[in-house]
């Protein structure tokens, strides 16, 4: 357990960051109307959409105030600057290559790829597929060396497909669903690559299965109960519903 004077220093740098995140957030609020009309009606400031956005802003800059304030008071300007020449030193950059960093890093990578580049733009079976299936062998497999390697891999890919979707409207001409095929290719490449990384060790290649069949299995079984029983669409639709509704509303069905 980290000691009082540790985590008051922690508490100074993250009350900075959440300080200057609430900042951005109000800065972003300003941006929105407060005043708009609608079908000739003329909408109060009270009912803007910036209203909560702006209060979530300036709580957190509030809070991140008072966290800065609380942690100052216990270690003082003199435990900052002890905590800002760790960070110029060696020893932070030791912590940024240390294995558990970078796992953190392959956390984020997956999220925010998933999140901001794969489920608006991609297939979201295909979207789901890719990201469990490099999250299970990322961390279920727990290989220190393939971790990286496969960061390094998805990475890779994730440029790719970026160039993908740049050139997509020019390969639609070729091929419908330029990036979906392109995900689909990479699911595949992804696995086999994973499989000669761990060829040889049983243990690792049992559970590569497990892995493989939960990354398929979970999309579909969840993804169709929404998309067919409760008839929510997919936040991007591509290769696969398509080929889906194909399946399932054939007239063998009806």
């Amino acid at each position: 357990m980290m000691d009082k004077e540790k985590l008051r220093k922690a508490d100074f740098f993250s009350g900075g960051l959440i300080t200057l995140f609430g900042m951005f957030v109000i800065v972003k609020s300003l941006g929105m109307p407060m005043k708009d009309s609608w079908g000739g009606v003329q909408n109060v400031w009270y009912v803007s959409p910036a209203i909560f956005p702006l209060f979530v802003g300036t709580m957190l800059v509030l809070l991140g105030g008072m966290l800065i304030r609380t942690a100052l008071k216990a270690i003082g300007f003199s435990g900052v600057a002890t905590v800002i020449r760790y960070f110029l030193s060696s020893g932070f950059v030791s912590f940024l290559r240390s294995r558990e960093t970078v796992r953190f890093y392959g956390i984020a990578l997956l999220l925010f790829t998933f999140v901001f580049l794969m489920v608006p733009r991609v297939d979201f079976f295909l979207a789901a597929i890719l990201f469990l299936l490099a999250f299970f062998c990322m961390f279920y497999l727990d290989r220190a060396e393939l971790l990286l390697k496969l960061m390094l891999l998805y990475c890779g890919g994730m440029v790719a497909l970026i160039f993908v979707l740049i050139v997509a409207e020019s390969l639609a001409t070729l091929l419908s669903h330029p990036a979906d095929w392109f995900v689909l290719v990479f699911i595949v490449s992804f696995a086999g690559v994973v499989r000669a990384q761990i060829s040889g060790d049983s243990q690792l290649g049992k559970k590569f299965r497990i892995a493989l069949i939960l990354a398929l299995a979970a999309p579909f079984l969840i993804g169709m109960i929404f998309k067919y029983f409760l008839l929510v669409p997919m936040p991007f639709e591509g290769l696969i519903v398509e080929i889906l509704d194909l399946i399932w509303y054939a007239e063998i069905w009806g």
